[in-house]
């Protein structure tokens, strides 16, 4: 086991991440454009072959060209941190699902102006059970060795979907007719890299707050494999932290710039809990509400609008709190 040293680490600037709140992901969008030549239908059309399992997207003859130049991993890929991470989230699965319920997803609906894409998309709020079993399914996909291997990995197969689906999105919301520019773009290169720290990062501090023991060399395997995930997703490498000091320090300035109450993100955050509460025995409805204050935090909690459940938020930390939900997500 490494001993835990201070690191050195990148800054990032106010004015270097309202740039990145300007900028997209040109390869991918580059791609939805020349599907959106044909018009709204063929963006739409698109997305139904995928989710209707009629074709793989990566046969289209719109995306083939981007599917072949983007399944590459980065050349600072370490295959050996990569395993090590899938090992530690194989180990802990059971209770990583419960922190992508109540920690990964509700992180996300604190950025203000980034929540918006999923209020414009109605999916959340409307669909949260399907939502959520998506979610599920990408990172159980992603996270097993063998979805890693063979001449057109599984895995990869993944990021590169959702990358397109991401830059369709960023087209329906730009051409919405709904979208307000002080927001930044839709899925902005900031919003992106905060989404990879609510994978990466906060589940380390999940982990830790619910009294796993992880080395050092652990928790940055884990970083690094969500490093080269958030690099294939489209993410500039530039806000994507080579280590946990950094990835402290990126998370604060996020944290600070884009997190504050809103509507949205508070109709969200409640959607959220009521469909995990259907999987909760009814004395115990209030134990994912309770969860999220303890993982989340009560500053990060009151902007979300959590209710205070303050008996069961000293239980969850001693309580195995995933024996509680019937099913994952």
């Amino acid at each position: 086991m490494s001993s835990r040293g201070i690191k050195n680490t990148r800054f990032f600037s106010n004015e270097r991440l309202t740039q990145f709140r300007q900028q997209m992901d040109p390869a991918a969008d580059a791609v939805i454009a020349s599907v959106a030549g044909g018009g709204v239908t063929e963006v739409r059309n698109l997305l139904l072959e995928r989710t209707a399992g009629k074709i793989p997207l990566r046969d289209n003859a719109w995306c083939r060209d981007f599917y072949e130049h983007n399944a590459t991993l980065p050349t600072w890929t370490n295959r050996g941190a990569m395993e090590r991470g899938m090992a530690l989230f194989q180990e802990h699965k059971d209770l990583i699902t419960v922190l992508l319920g109540c920690l990964s997803l509700p992180y996300t609906y604190l950025g203000a102006d980034g929540v918006q894409v999923l209020m414009l998309s109605q999916r959340m709020q409307k669909d949260t059970r399907k939502r959520l079993e998506e979610t599920g399914e990408f990172v159980f996909g992603i996270t097993e060795a063998e979805a890693w291997k063979g001449p057109f990995p599984e895995a990869i197969e993944r990021i590169l979907n959702v990358r397109l689906i991401h830059a369709a999105v960023r087209w329906f919301s730009l051409h919405s007719g709904k979208w307000n520019a002080a927001w930044g773009m839709p899925v902005n290169q900031e919003d992106m890299a905060g989404t990879n720290l609510s994978f990466s990062y906060q589940i380390i501090q999940g982990l830790r707050k619910m009294k796993v023991s992880l080395s050092e060399d652990q928790e940055e395997a884990y970083l690094h494999f969500w490093r080269v995930v958030g690099w294939m997703s489209g993410v500039d490498e530039e806000v994507l932290p080579v280590n946990l000091r950094e990835a402290y320090v990126l998370n604060q300035a996020i944290a600070r710039r884009s997190f504050r109450p809103s509507a949205e993100g508070q109709l969200l955050a409640k959607a959220l809990i009521t469909t995990m509460e259907e999987d909760v025995p009814e004395p115990l409805k209030t134990l994912p509400t309770a969860q999220m204050r303890y993982l989340l935090g009560d500053e990060w909690a009151d902007q979300l609008g959590l209710p205070s459940v303050r008996l069961e938020k000293k239980l969850v930390q001693w309580i195995p709190t995933g024996l509680f939900f019937k099913r994952p997500i």
